[in-house]
């Protein structure tokens, strides 16, 4: 599930030209096909078959590379699997350090597509196919460096354990599994999440590093009546009452609030943000008491989620019949909660707001979102990514964010391991169709995007 990209607003100025790459190209034709291998596996819901014949296959290529196969385990659970393959390292009293993925992709209707989603097609530098982007391309990239690396010998400072979920489109079962078995370790390095931004052109613009996420919440608002006949009405009305309530939700804002992350965001913005935008940037940065500058940001639909949590009404329903008042009427209110803040407060705050006991609010269980924090902006991880990234891209600035969507490093944070969003696929705005139709990942950033895993692991994995 992609997080949005960095703000939009930077788009327009490019950072320099990318460094001289040395590529192998048998590693690139290796990537390559454990990708479009991959694509080939209709990992989507109700399909758990394919999850399995994925994981296998994946667990195939790093037995070959020379991993044990005793320290890969493929496990069915929920309707779909998961995967862990360790990687043992000298020092196993070490916390280890996970790579964070999904097997599992976004329905794709063959009706949809110029081509068949599961059949990839690579064409005029791109890879075409579900899951081309999200997230088999990453994962496919982390895989090739692992298997690369351990053909060459190499032996890290702590275990490194490869973690892929089945389910983390939908449930998270399967993820809240994993971070349960893998609460001790140090990190994880989540391949969905973060990445990279080319202009137009193609040249290099800003680097986005995931190190929190809001929490995503339903709220059912319900309101029930005795109802009646449409040609007796009387003081009480269930749609009207519910109404109301949604208004007063429409007219209210959440207090404005601040993190590491956020202020880190909005300093690395500043500077590459032109217009109104920019300059309320740099106001809100030098005071964040700012309220001018507060409402400019808050007005632009972009920047509105980094400063608060926002609820709004997705979904309405109510009554039964068109001669008849209405017994029962019922809404949807989505938020996005300001990671450190409790759900149960939001719905308290909401009812609050709302401040009509004929109004019932409940919180919608199973949608696989769990409350979590921010992770710490550490040191050892923003210089391992900036090494990484500017070995390819000298110079771009590395831009930590907060997304307003939901990824499996959720329940990793929940379970107290920071995790952060590192993927190494760099691409344009205008191909990225992740969840979409025609789904496409650039060839041309592969190369880059190995390089990338590989420096993250050895500088991190000490």
């Amino acid at each position: 599930m992609k997080p949005a990209a960095v703000a939009a607003a930077i788009l327009a100025l490019a950072g320099p030209a990318a460094a001289a790459a040395k590529p192998d190209p048998k590693l690139h034709a290796e990537a390559l096909e454990i990708l479009t291998k991959g694509i080939a596996f209709r990992t989507v819901t109700g399909h758990p078959d394919q999850t399995v014949a994925y994981a296998e296959y994946l667990k195939g290529v790093l037995v070959k590379a020379g991993f044990d196969p005793a320290d890969i385990k493929v496990t069915p659970s929920d309707g779909t699997a998961f995967l862990t393959a360790r990687y043992p390292g000298r020092d196993r009293a070490k916390k280890p350090i996970v790579i964070l993925g999904h097997m599992d992709v976004v329905e794709a209707k063959r009706e949809d597509w110029t081509r068949d989603p599961f059949v990839p097609v690579v064409e005029n530098g791109y890879v075409f196919g579900r899951g081309s982007v999200d997230n088999k391309f990453d994962v496919s990239m982390a895989v090739a460096t692992l298997a690369k690396l351990k053909r060459e010998g190499w032996v890290p400072g702590r275990d490194v354990i490869l973690a892929l979920s089945g389910d983390e489109e939908t449930a998270m079962a399967t993820t809240q599994k994993l971070a349960a078995e893998l609460k001790g370790a140090e990190m994880a390095l989540n391949a969905d999440g973060g990445g990279g931004m080319l202009d137009e052109a193609g040249r290099p613009v800003v680097y986005g590093l995931q190190a929190g996420e809001k929490t995503y919440a339903d709220f059912t608002l319900t309101v029930t009546d005795p109802g009646g006949h449409s040609s007796r009405p009387g003081k009480t009305n269930a749609i009207n009452t519910l109404a109301a309530a949604l208004q007063r939700i429409g007219a209210y804002q959440f207090p404005v609030m601040r993190s590491e992350l956020t202020d880190a965001y909005f300093r690395a913005s500043a500077p590459r943000t032109e217009g109104p935008v920019g300059e309320a940037m740099k106001r809100y940065v030098a005071n964040p008491d700012d309220k001018a500058a507060i409402a400019v940001l808050a007005a632009d639909p972009e920047y509105v989620g980094q400063l608060r949590t926002t609820c709004v009404a997705t979904q309405v329903s109510g009554g039964h019949a068109p001669n008849a008042l209405p017994q029962r009427a019922t809404a949807n209110v989505n938020c996005r909660i300001f990671p450190g803040t409790p759900s149960e407060r939001v719905r308290q705050e909401l009812a609050g707001v709302i401040a009509d006991p004929a109004v019932k609010i409940e919180r919608v269980q199973g949608d696989g979102a769990i409350d979590s924090p921010a992770s710490p902006l550490r040191a050892d991880v923003m210089a391992a990514v900036k090494k990484a990234v500017n070995a390819r891209y000298p110079g771009v600035t590395i831009v930590p964010s907060m997304s307003a969507g939901a990824t499996d490093s959720m329940h990793f944070r929940a379970q107290g391991v920071p995790s952060y969003g590192v993927a190494g696929l760099f691409m344009k705005s205008s191909d990225d169709f992740a969840h979409g139709l025609n789904e496409r990942a650039p060839v041309g950033s592969i190369d880059g995007a190995l390089a990338h895993w590989e420096s993250l692991l050895k500088d991190l994995a000490k």
